[in-house]
């Protein structure tokens, strides 16, 4: 019979890589609680017209990525496909606004699209994702971006570039529709088609196209930058100033767009020279009206993500080996011994070092090459004569070096090992 693989795109994290994930999960949330953030969890199954509303029907994640699909009670659902609709469609549900006049939320967690598989982007992959609900004020906008440098700084990843852009208002913008729409419309059909239904659908979706000559096409195209009002560029320009105040070291992108229809004002993307085309590690900006629309108050707000998938494969590039606390094997010869060695096992443990065994009452040797594949630093060896004498022996696999310690405080003694006592 033919055995079932994983769905394609939808990939197992194995053991050996999940330390990689943990590490990434664990700067995350020291960095994001630093700043003041906390953990929300969101279901990963929503109500399709959360995100037809909040991302947009004409953008490529509604009409083609999605996997949207019919309950048993005929209600339509979809697979999240990012986080921040689902944050917002709680912050408005369970009336979060009342808790803070600004709050600070993050999530991490899997997300899910229907598109190509491609190295560092995948159908299931997951986000780290940070929101700000209750302020438009600049300062937030600097200090998001300075808090995402220093995370992806935190984790081990040198060489990022923050790009930084401002997509105006909904009135400002308006006017740079219009003039884009003409500069589509006069190169007549030598945008690819999906570039031609966007120029009536949501132009500003053009600059997503991954189509070459698209891309060449669009280096003559006018620039939002260039469009927007007054107030948008006070405020883009209290940003930069924040930024520079900072150190926070940042280049103006003023082709950013980021891909969702929900953003306005400060835009940003933290990309990497290491990743080809699909350079972007994570990114976000404001979206001062998107709750609002969710049918919640009329409050600012402000948000990024972090794709882990590209974070993790760039940190395994810089650091081909991550270091883990060297564990214990306890190797039993015989049964008395072998039932020493089950508690031995348990009390390490329970004093927090990590510790195995083998329950088989295999040979020393298949003992010593079982401790050699886990990884083992050391291998305490319990054998009848050991058991009589009161002892046990200690060899320090990486030294290849073995002494005999006391068998009745030999967990404090390997509590004085691995801190460094001894």
């Amino acid at each position: 019979m033919q055995s079932i693989q994983a769905v394609r795109g939808m990939n197992d994290i194995l053991p050996d890589q999940v330390r990689w994930w943990q590490r990434v999960e664990n700067k995350a949330r020291e960095v994001l609680e630093r700043f003041g953030y906390r953990e929300i969890r969101t279901p990963v199954a929503e109500k399709l017209e959360l995100f037809a509303r909040s991302i947009g029907q004409s953008t490529d994640i509604v009409e083609k990525e999605m996997y949207a699909f019919q309950d048993r009670n005929g209600d339509m659902l979809a697979l999240r496909p990012e986080a921040t609709a689902s944050i917002v469609r709680s912050y408005v549900q369970h009336g979060l606004q009342t808790d803070s006049a600004i709050l600070k939320l993050y999530q991490i967690g899997p997300m899910f699209r229907h598109e190509r598989p491609q190295k560092g982007r995948y159908r299931q992959f997951h986000q780290i994702d940070a929101e700000v609900f209750g302020t438009d004020s600049p300062m937030i906008d600097a200090e998001m971006m300075h808090m995402l440098s220093l995370l992806i700084e935190g984790v081990g990843i040198s060489g990022i570039v923050l790009n930084i852009n401002t997509l105006g208002c909904p009135q400002c913008r308006q006017a740079y529709r219009e003039t884009l729409k003409d500069f589509l419309a006069a190169k007549g059909d030598e945008f690819c088609q999906d570039c031609m239904r966007r120029r009536e659908t949501n132009p500003l979706r053009v600059f997503d196209c991954k189509v070459e000559k698209c891309q060449a096409l669009l280096e003559s195209a006018p620039m939002l930058i260039d469009y927007v009002c007054e107030d948008c560029r006070a405020h883009f320009d209290a940003v930069k100033d924040y930024l520079e105040k900072l150190g926070t070291r940042y280049a103006v992108n003023p082709r950013i767009v980021r891909g969702l229809d929900y953003y306005m004002r400060t835009t940003f993307e933290v990309i990497s020279d290491r990743l080809g085309s699909q350079n972007a590690i994570g990114g976000g900006g404001r979206y001062n009206g998107l709750v609002r629309d969710l049918g919640g108050p009329d409050v600012a707000a402000i948000g990024f993500a972090i794709g882990m998938e590209r974070l993790i494969m760039l940190l395994q590039q810089e650091q081909q080996d991550m270091e883990r606390a060297p564990g214990i094997f306890i190797a039993g010869l015989g049964e008395l011994p072998r039932q020493r060695a089950f508690l031995l096992v348990q009390q390490l443990r329970g004093r927090g070092l990590e510790a195995e065994m083998d329950y088989e009452g295999r040979s020393l040797k298949s003992q010593m090459r079982r401790a050699g594949k886990s990884g083992a630093g050391y291998v305490l060896i319990l054998g009848e004569e050991e058991l009589m004498g009161r002892q046990i022996q200690l060899r320090d696999m990486q030294a290849k070096t073995q002494m005999v310690l006391s068998l009745d405080d030999v967990v404090e003694s390997m509590l004085r090992i691995a801190s460094g006592a001894i």
